[in-house]
Order: C-alpha cells, then sequence, then structure tokens
C-alpha cells in the first residue's frame, strides 16, 4: 500500500499535472491559437533561455539587445546549450543548425516586425521596462500580444505603458529557462481572454507547465518563494549558524538551502526587487513590511558587497575549480546565539512561512485553483513534492493542528505567521484545499 508521501506525489506530479496541462485554467470557448513568430526583449540570463526554447520548439524568434555585441553573446549562451545537449546524446547535430536558423540576434527592433507574440526580458525595472515595450510595441502585428517576464512587478501597472493593456499579460519563466519545466501566467486586470488563451497555448507548445494567476505584487511564485530566503536570512540574523540553517532547508525537502539559493539568484538583484517594491508602496501611500532579514541584505550588498554567485561571492565563496562553501566571517557579522533553534523549529518555519503566504494568495483571488498552487509550488522553486504542494500540505497537516502551530510561531516571531482567517472558515465548513 502506497503511504501517504507517495499517494502526494502521485496526486501532485499525475492528477493535478494533467488537469493543468489539460487546460482547466485556461478560457473555455476560444478556439487553440498559434504562435509563429517571437521577439524577445533581451538577451541574458532569462533572454538567452526564453529564445532558446522558443526555437526549440519550432517558432522564429529575434531576441535583440541594446547592442549587437550583446546580442550576439545571447545567441553564444543558446549554442553552449545545444552543444551541451548534442554530447550527452540529447539532440542530433542537425537539431543544432535548425534551432540556429530560427534565431535571428540583433540590436536592430525593426527586426521584430509581424511578430505575434514579444516577450519583454530586461532588467527588473520598472521605467526600463516601459521604454523597450514602446519602442517594440510599434513592430507587434495587428492582433499580436506583448508579455513582461517580470517577477514581481504588477502587470496591470506595466500595461499603462502599452497601446493596448487587453493584450498585455504576464509570461514569467524560471531560470534557467532551458532546465525549469514552470511557467507562471499573469492576467492584468485588462488583459481579454484570448490574450490568455494565447499565451497559455504558447507555454504549452515549447513543453512547459503553465499556471495561472491574478495580478498581485510579486504575483504568487516570486512572493510566496521570496519567504523561504527572507526567513533563511532572518534565522541567520537571529543567531542561527549558516551551517545548521542550510542543513535544516535541505533535511525539509529543498533542492539548496535558503542561503545558497539566495546567492543563486543573486542578494543584489533581491535588494532591487525589494527596493523598487518599497518605492511603489510608498508612491502609493501604503504600508512597507521590513524585517530583520532586510538587515542582512543590506549588509550583504552594501557593507560587504557581497552580491551572489555571479558576483563571485555572497553566503557563499566560489574558488574557481573547486565546491562553493559558506563565508568563514559569516559567523563573526553574526554570531551564533546561545540558544540556537533546533532543527524542527526551522523546517517548519520553512514550510509554515510559505504555507501561510499561500493561503494569503488564495484568499486575495491571486490564486483562483488549487492545483495552481500546488503545481506551481513544486515546479517553480522546488516546495517538496512529497508534501504535495503548499496548500496540500495543510490538508496532511490537519487544519486545526496547522491553526495552532501558527499562533504557536506567530507568537514566538511575529505577525508574519499570523493564521489566515480562511482557515478559520474552512475548519467552520468542513472544508479542505
Amino acid at each position: 500500500m502506497a503511504s501517504k508521501d507517495e499517494k502526494n506525489i502521485i496526486k501532485a506530479l499525475q492528477s493535478q499535472l494533467n488537469e493543468i496541462t489539460d487546460g482547466v485554467s485556461r478560457p473555455s470557448g476560444i478556439k487553440p491559437t498559434k504562435t509563429t513568430k517571437v521577439g524577445v526583449l533581451g538577451s541574458g540570463l532569462m533572454g538567452h533561455g526564453i529564445a532558446y526554447v522558443t526555437a526549440l520548439a519550432g517558432m522564429k524568434v529575434v531576441m535583440t539587445d541594446i547592442s549587437q555585441e550583446n546580442a550576439d553573446k545571447g545567441l553564444n549562451r543558446i549554442k553552449t546549450i545545444l552543444n551541451d545537449s548534442y554530447e550527452k546524446g540529447l539532440i542530433p547535430e542537425k537539431k543544432i543548425k535548425e534551432v540556429l536558423s530560427r534565431i535571428n540576434a540583433t540590436d536592430n527592433y525593426s527586426q521584430l516586425v509581424d511578430c505575434d507574440l514579444i516577450i519583454e526580458a530586461v532588467f527588473e525595472d520598472r521605467e526600463l521596462k516601459a521604454k523597450v515595450t514602446k519602442d517594440a510595441e510599434q513592430f507587434l502585428e495587428s492582433n499580436g500580444v506583448f508579455a513582461s517576464n517580470t517577477s514581481s512587478i504588477p502587470i496591470t501597472s506595466l500595461a499603462n505603458s502599452t497601446i493596448n493593456p487587453q493584450k498585455f499579460i504576464g509570461i514569467h519563466f524560471f531560470s534557467p529557462v532551458h532546465k525549469m519545466k514552470l511557467v507562471e501566467i499573469i492576467k492584468g486586470k485588462k488583459t481579454d481572454s484570448e490574450t490568455l488563451a494565447k499565451a497559455f497555448d504558447y507555454v504549452i507548445k515549447i513543453n512547459k507547465v503553465p499556471i495561472v494567476v491574478n495580478d498581485s505584487r510579486g504575483f504568487y511564485t516570486y512572493r510566496v518563494f521570496e519567504r523561504y530566503t527572507g526567513e533563511g536570512m532572518a534565522l541567520l540574523f537571529e543567531g542561527n549558524s549558516a551551517e545548521s540553517i542550510e542543513a535544516a532547508g535541505k533535511k525539509a525537502g529543498f533542492p539548496v538551502g535558503p542561503l545558497a539559493v539566495s546567492d543563486e539568484i543573486s542578494i543584489e538583484l533581491i535588494a532591487h526587487i525589494r527596493d523598487q517594491k518599497w518605492r511603489d508602496l510608498d508612491r502609493e501611500k501604503k504600508d512597507i513590511e521590513s524585517g530583520s532579514w532586510d538587515n542582512v541584505i543590506d549588509f550583504m550588498t552594501k557593507e560587504v558587497k557581497r552580491n551572489g554567485r555571479a558576483s563571485g561571492s555572497g553566503f557563499y565563496d566560489y574558488p574557481k575549480d573547486k565546491k562553493k562553501y559558506l563565508w568563514p566571517k559569516l559567523n563573526h557579522h553574526f554570531p551564533i546565539s546561545d540558544t540556537p533553534l533546533d532543527e524542527k523549529e526551522m523546517i517548519d518555519r520553512f514550510y509554515f512561512i510559505q504555507v501561510i503566504e499561500t493561503i494569503r494568495c488564495f484568499e486575495e483571488g491571486v490564486l483562483t485553483k488549487v492545483v495552481d498552487a500546488n503545481i506551481g509550488s513544486i515546479f517553480g522553486w522546488g516546495f517538496p513534492s512529497f508534501t504535495g504542494g503548499t496548500l496540500q500540505f495543510v490538508n496532511n497537516y490537519g487544519f486545526k493542528e496547522f491553526k495552532n502551530r501558527s499562533q504557536e510561531l506567530s507568537d514566538k516571531y511575529g505577525n508574519r505567521f499570523s493564521c489566515p482567517k480562511l482557515i478559520d472558515e474552512m475548519i467552520n465548513n468542513g472544508d479542505t484545499f
């Protein structure tokens, strides 16, 4: 007989995954769409990956950048991916030529003419995104769709820079694009059903797993995932050793610890996204949430300038031709407490902070389907598959037990662990996710 964990894996990776790929979140009554020519604005970390998976799926691609030199660098990254795949026996040699023949790497936006889908994949900066959108949109096919690969900036506000907000949508990829299966599709307030259907069909065409969410700052995936990295930094600030934090993350079932994944994303980028959010909230005269993790972010980026793996140093050191290791001075700058937390307490904090934020997304209507939450968490950032996903976690834990444990964590560590009201409603109604 299968164990509870095995049943969760079967449910999440088979039943729920099939629901998504069968189109449970796709608008009904709209005929299948076809995408033939895709523009990708930016050839860097995300852009070249988007161009690669699009060309691999048989579509023509125009990959642009601010200079031909930069565009060529992006094309060389694509060649590296193709050559690696060939050497591993995953593709025949002729496939390399076929894929490359579909990609036009250029600094000339006029090459975007007749694209029926353009995906902006530039740096996470509101003004920059607005500029490239205006520059490129004039070349979009008359009924084409414009998409942003932003990971956190609200789609509705970005759509204000466009000629046709109804044809604007978020298509959020994960890094590295050629390996990560999930794509988060974000509907703006004015995004129409035809645009959503086209984005959904495109994601299926490139052999990715689409989840659909409504607009919100950080959407679903980044909003919840940043809770994992933030909690890791909070634990460090509180006096827990970096070694024990990383070990707890891996023991919980995450692919890597929260400090390691912060390095991979780039602590500098985390800081930039946070600062953009704070500027937006200040402009909107809304409350700004901050915590001890912000002290760690500022220390790493401003005082010691250890910005993450891409810069050569972060929470870890990255010596050439050697395995990475935790920065030896971390414990000097963040002294270890005389009463550090045990592993189970840290693991609970990792689980609960993400599950609680997911429930809030569900309460607010950012998430509308349980399957999107569960599959998104597993395929997006590696929430442990044996849990069944972030909402299935509550079903397994028990709703009353979950509420009680949330209260315990809230009493100890603050309101971010407060149990959402939705849980009370579901307990009273005898509901489950």
